[in-house]
């Protein structure tokens, strides 16, 4: 089949390669719009991109589907069925119906569990134990198009989501693949998806990657590891930000002195911090304009003592939170 692949980042970058390394033919790749980037916010090509490039594929960049030159430029490629990957930007109704095989979608999620931007960081920071992938036909909905194919995937007890999503990116390329192979051979039929168990995964903001050490021990693990690698978890000593890398909950812990939400209880070797449970063991940390580093390095060179807090969220940006 002739394809136009869309996507964007390096997670989508397995797909891309799946499929020009098939039968099928890409003819052409759609990408977000070159971006600045590095400390002389010059502008760079998204990994996708890049790798149409060097396989001699024509890359679309525009800054909007909506534009008719872009829409005409579609249509003229003339493509049986388009697979989406980490994209970035919703598809119009306009091109919905070029490919007479629709576009495709991967996506990182047993739907109809979390729909929306962030699949991977949302299943970790909600305990999950199961996850997957899935691919279905895009509609006018947020994520709410017919399934045509899944896999899963255990979610490991010290995944980050960088970890999970690697993981996720190699298998759902395969998954893709088979699922454009069975469209070509009509040997897929999209099962619509099923209105129990629809939640959300809205896009992650600088914000809602802080830390709230109010929550359970558990679940300040899972939100750190959820946000590791990017945005990145952080909190505040004062007006300092610090970066917070993934932590450990475990018996040593929980044999520490009682600490409030926050508070911090340096060790020789060891940093631990309080929660609405037990404390947790700080790993990596980065302050502020620093390179990333130990707890206990942070702590000396800090000259940080038993007792400091790090500054809890206001009310108002922990509003909403269960």
């Amino acid at each position: 089949m002739r394809l136009l692949f869309a996507g964007t980042p390096d997670p989508a970058v397995p797909a891309l390669r799946a499929l020009l390394d098939s039968d099928h033919e890409v003819v052409a790749v759609l990408t977000r719009p070159d971006a600045r980037a590095g400390r002389g916010r010059g502008r760079s090509r998204s990994p996708v991109g890049r790798l149409a490039d060097e396989a001699g594929i024509e890359v679309l960049a525009p800054h909007t589907l909506r534009d008719e030159a872009v829409v005409k430029r579609i249509a003229e490629l003339a493509p049986d069925c388009c697979p989406v990957v980490a994209y970035g930007g919703m598809i119009p109704p306009s091109l919905l119906t070029v490919p007479r095989h629709g576009w495709v979608n991967l996506h990182f999620s047993l739907l109809p569990a979390w729909r929306g931007a962030a699949p991977v960081q949302a299943a970790i920071a909600a305990g999950d134990e199961i996850t997957g992938a899935s691919t279905f036909v895009i509609e006018e909905g947020l994520d709410t198009g017919p399934v045509l194919g899944v896999m899963t995937e255990a979610i490991r007890a010290d995944d980050t989501a960088t970890a999970l999503l690697d993981r996720l990116a190699g298998a759902g390329a395969q998954l893709l693949l088979r699922t454009v192979d069975g469209l070509a051979a009509d040997a897929l039929a999209a099962v619509p998806q099923s209105t129990d168990g629809v939640t959300y995964a809205p896009k992650i903001t600088v914000e809602s990657a802080r830390v709230d050490f109010t929550r359970p021990a558990a679940a300040v693990d899972r939100h750190i590891r959820a946000m590791t690698d990017a945005p990145g978890a952080w909190s505040e000593l004062g007006d300092l930000r610090v970066k917070i890398g993934p932590v450990t909950v475990d018996g040593d812990a929980a044999d520490t002195e009682s600490l409030a939400p926050g508070e911090l209880r340096v060790a020789k070797r060891d940093v631990f911090v309080g929660t609405a449970t037990v404390p947790v063991r700080l790993g990596a940390v980065q302050p502020q304009g620093k390179k990333a580093m130990s707890a206990a390095d942070w702590a000396r060179g800090a000259r940080l003592e038993s007792g400091t807090r790090f500054t809890q969220a206001a009310p108002a940006a922990q509003e909403g939170k269960k």
